[in-house]
C-alpha cells in the first residue's frame, strides 16, 4: 500500500506540471467559435505576436532590420552606460550659433520716391543749383530739398518732392537745351527753343539768364522760327483779340511777343496763340535784360503744330 501511495502521488504530480507548463498563451483559431478561449501551444504563440521563431543567440548575432522614416530623422544620439546613475552633463556643441543679422536702417525721408528718381537725380546734378544729389535711384532727404526746390523754382504743381513724370519731363527738357544753337549777336538775343520748349538770354558767347521753360503756339497758332528783334514794350499790354492782360510784353514779330503767361504754364493740353508764355520771375528778368532792337532768336518747331 505504501508503494502504491507513492506512485500515485507522482503520476498527479506529472499531470499538474504539464497542464501548467501549456497556460501562458491564447490562441483564437483554437475556439471553433472564434471567442479565443482555446490554448495554443508556446511555439505558435510566438509566432502569432510576432517573435521571430530563432533562439535568443541568433537574434543577438543578426542586425534589427532598419524601416525607412516617414519624415527627416533627427541627428543621432551618443550611447549612454547602461550602469550609469549620474546625470551626464550634455555636451558643448562644437558649432557656434551664428548671431541674428542686424536690422537694416529704413531711409524715412520727407518726400515720396517717384517713379523717375534716377532720372531726375541725374538731370539736376547736371543742372546744378538745386543742391546736393545723389545719383542712385534712392530717394533721400537731400534729394528731397534739390527737387522741391526746382520744383518751386519752375512752378511745377504740387512742389512735393517727388519725382513724377512732370518733373522728369522739364528736368530733361532743361538739361538737354543746347545753348550754343543760338545764333547771337554782340548784345542780348533771345533764343527759343520750340521743340524743347525752353527760352534763355545770351549777351555776345554769354550765358546771362540760364535754360527756363516756356510754353509757345499750340495746334493752328504755331510760333515760327526765325531772327527778329524787339519793337515795341509795354509793361502791361491789353490784347483787344483776346480780352487779356499780357504782363511785361515784349513784342518782336507781328502780334507775337514775351509775356507773363496767364494760366498754367504746364498745361500742354494748350498754348499761345503764337505768343512766348514766360513764369513771372522770367517774364520779369526778361524784361529787365531786354530793350527795343533786341536780338530774338526762335529754332526748331513745337510737337504737335
Amino acid at each position: 500500500m505504501r508503494h502504491a501511495g507513492i506512485t500515485i502521488r507522482i503520476a498527479a504530480l506529472a499531470v499538474v506540471t504539464l497542464v501548467g507548463a501549456g497556460g501562458c498563451a491564447l490562441d483564437p483559431q483554437a475556439d471553433p467559435g472564434g471567442t479565443g478561449g482555446g490554448l495554443a501551444p508556446v511555439g505558435k504563440a510566438e509566432q502569432v505576436t510576432g517573435a521571430s521563431g530563432v533562439s535568443p543567440a541568433d537574434q543577438r548575432a543578426r542586425p534589427t532590420p532598419s524601416v525607412a522614416p516617414t519624415t527627416e530623422p533627427a541627428a543621432p544620439r551618443k550611447a549612454t552606460t547602461a550602469t550609469s546613475t549620474r546625470t551626464k552633463t550634455p555636451p558643448t556643441p562644437t558649432h557656434k550659433r551664428r548671431a541674428p543679422a542686424a536690422p537694416q536702417p529704413v531711409t524715412k525721408t520727407r518726400c515720396d520716391q517717384g517713379e523717375y528718381q534716377r532720372e531726375v537725380e541725374g538731370y539736376l546734378a547736371r543742372l546744378g543749383g538745386f543742391g546736393t544729389v545723389t545719383v542712385d535711384g534712392r530717394q533721400t532727404d537731400a534729394d528731397c530739398a534739390a527737387i522741391k526746390k526746382f520744383q518751386l523754382r519752375y512752378d511745377i504743381r504740387p512742389a512735393a518732392g517727388r519725382a513724377g513724370p512732370l518733373t522728369y519731363d522739364v528736368a530733361k527738357r532743361l538739361a538737354t537745351t543746347d545753348t550754343s544753337r543760338c545764333d547771337t549777336g554782340t548784345g542780348i538775343t533771345f533764343c527759343v527753343d520750340l521743340t524743347r520748349q525752353t527760352t534763355w538770354v545770351m549777351k555776345g558767347s554769354t550765358v546771362v539768364a540760364r535754360p527756363t521753360v516756356t510754353r509757345t503756339g499750340m495746334a493752328g497758332f504755331a510760333t515760327p522760327a526765325g531772327t527778329y528783334k524787339v519793337n515795341f514794350r509795354n509793361l502791361k499790354e491789353w490784347s483787344d483779340p483776346y480780352d487779356v492782360w499780357l504782363p511785361y510784353w515784349q513784342r518782336f514779330n507781328g502780334g507775337i511777343g514775351f509775356h507773363e503767361t496767364t494760366t498754367y504754364l504746364h498745361n500742354g493740353a494748350i498754348g499761345s496763340h503764337g505768343c512766348v508764355n514766360l513764369l513771372h520771375a522770367d517774364a520779369v528778368r526778361w524784361w529787365e535784360l531786354g530793350a527795343v532792337g533786341s536780338r530774338v532768336v526762335l529754332v526748331g518747331r513745337r510737337p504737335g503744330t
